[in-house]
């Protein structure tokens, strides 16, 4: 278990730079044209709320780097499993969200008479794939940390014996010795 933290730290602080750099190029991310007018990230949902997850992964990832050395309590792996999940599930969502309206944006929706608009603002489109480049890059660390979190916890807890919750207070190893 000793020899997953390094792999869990070096995952944690990738997280931190992918997420931010995300945010950043999409939070700049602008473009005006004379005769179709200025498109800004936040007038887009599906972008608005891929910086906003950007923003509180990052966080996450801070607090947890530096909250890691206090693990005083006996289900604090079972939290940070429970918050990499839920991490990486809201990376998934807003990856899906940004990747929708970009796509639409570069191969429009003729059952709508939506047309494509990344002719007309290509730099924008260019900013906006770059920044769904690194979130995916930030969403595949919070997988790993996700697959890392839970074979911490079960290396450590067991399974549960017949229908009961396991003994997560002790090592595995220590609860088959009382047997």
């Amino acid at each position: 278990m000793a020899a997953m933290k390094l792999p869990e730290l070096a995952l944690r602080l990738c997280v931190i730079p992918l997420a931010v750099a995300s945010l950043w190029e999409m939070a700049t991310n602008s473009q005006a044209d004379d005769t179709y007018g200025e498109v800004r990230f936040s007038n887009i949902s599906g972008f608005t709320y891929l910086v906003g997850i950007n923003a509180v992964t990052a966080a996450y990832a801070v607090a947890s780097i530096l909250l890691s050395p206090f693990k005083s309590f006996a289900q604090y792996d079972w939290l940070i499993l429970v918050l990499d999940q839920a991490s990486a599930y809201l990376l998934v969502t807003s990856a899906s969200a940004a990747a929708e309206v970009l796509q639409l944006a570069r191969r429009g929706d003729r059952d709508v008479s939506w047309g494509e608009v990344c002719s007309y603002f290509g730099s924008f489109c260019g900013k906006a794939t770059v920044s769904l480049a690194l979130h995916a890059a930030a969403l595949a660390c919070f997988v790993a940390l996700s697959l890392v979190s839970a074979f911490r916890v079960f290396s450590r807890c067991g399974h549960p014996h017949s229908g009961g919750a396991a003994d997560c207070s002790q090592p595995k190893q220590a609860q088959e010795q009382r047997k």
